[in-house]
């Protein structure tokens, strides 16, 4: 899709689960299990989705999946999956190899969003794309150093800990300007220092909501999962950034939907809900043809 001076395409890099309780928090499962019905060890369906963005001096990627180092038990648990998609069968898609890579914009350091950045060769631990600088929030790193009790096991420092010693991490404090007709959007409530990506291209704008709103499931203001650290303010951002959203128009891009890659926000009676809603194409052609 051609959006601004960008070439834009969200990648799927593999498909997995996670405990559907823990997905949605404190909503009933007879409420969830309708759309997200759960298998035989309570674990909805989700994908890993990457956007990338590319023009004749730079190719862009908006994290980067689970990548392939873990254990089998890991895959097990989380039903990893990559015998349909994969980052490196979407990339040779778009004819993009790993050293052509320029940038990598990490929304935060969880295994899922970053575990694609760093491979193992036989052992050695090292940078899937070696020439790109990696971007990630500095309260985010240090946040992710600490390992905090409450959520270590999101953290794998072999995901992130080689980019620092190849060189290619960049620290970011908050909505820095590291690129044009692109902003940052730092949000507190899922974990302290994720920012989640806008494109603009005029009057529209995409953005990659990440772990804020990862699947459309949860536009409703109290579907929020059991993982945020802070879900009152998860509350609050989402408020914020879906009532922006109604107002400008914004076409909301879903890291973990396995179905629902994009859509635009209507608000009803009784709060936000989908409108367009379907792959990143299909919604922005019908944005475009709407309005």
């Amino acid at each position: 899709m051609e959006f601004g001076s960008w070439k834009v395409n969200l990648l799927e890099t593999g498909r997995f689960k996670l405990d559907g309780g823990a997905m949605f928090g404190v909503i009933p499962k007879p409420l969830w299990h309708r759309a997200n019905p759960a298998d035989e060890r309570n674990r909805i369906d989700m994908t890993m989705r990457a956007l990338c963005l590319r023009r004749a001096d730079r190719v862009i990627l908006v994290d980067t999946g689970v990548g392939h180092k873990e254990s089998g038990k890991f895959r097990d648990i989380f039903a990893i999956d990559f015998s349909v998609v994969s980052l490196e069968t979407g990339l040779a898609t778009l004819g993009i190899t790993a050293e052509e890579v320029t940038d990598v914009i990490l929304t935060h350091l969880h295994f899922d969003h970053v575990g694609g950045c760093v491979r193992n060769d036989g052992g050695a631990l090292s940078a899937m794309f070696p020439n790109a600088t990696h971007y990630v929030q500095r309260r985010q790193w240090e946040w992710a150093m600490t390992q905090s009790e409450r959520d270590r096991a999101s953290f794998i420092a072999d995901n992130y800990l080689p980019l620092r010693e190849a060189g290619i991490l960049q620290l970011l404090d908050g909505e820095e300007k590291i690129f044009e007709e692109m902003e940052l959007h730092i949000v507190d409530g899922h974990t302290f220092g994720q920012q989640l990506v806008r494109v603009r291209d005029g009057d529209v704008s995409l953005l990659y909501a990440a772990d804020l709103i990862p699947m459309s499931a949860h536009l409703p203001g109290p579907w929020i999962m059991g993982y945020d650290l802070q879900p009152l303010v998860t509350l609050q951002e989402k408020h914020d950034l879906l009532t922006r959203a109604v107002g400008d128009g914004d076409i909301l891009m879903f890291e973990h939907d396995p179905i629902v890659e994009a859509a635009t926000v209507e608000r009803s009676e009784k709060g936000f809900r989908l409108a367009h809603h379907g792959t990143l194409d299909d919604v922005y052609s019908q944005h475009v043809r709407s309005g």
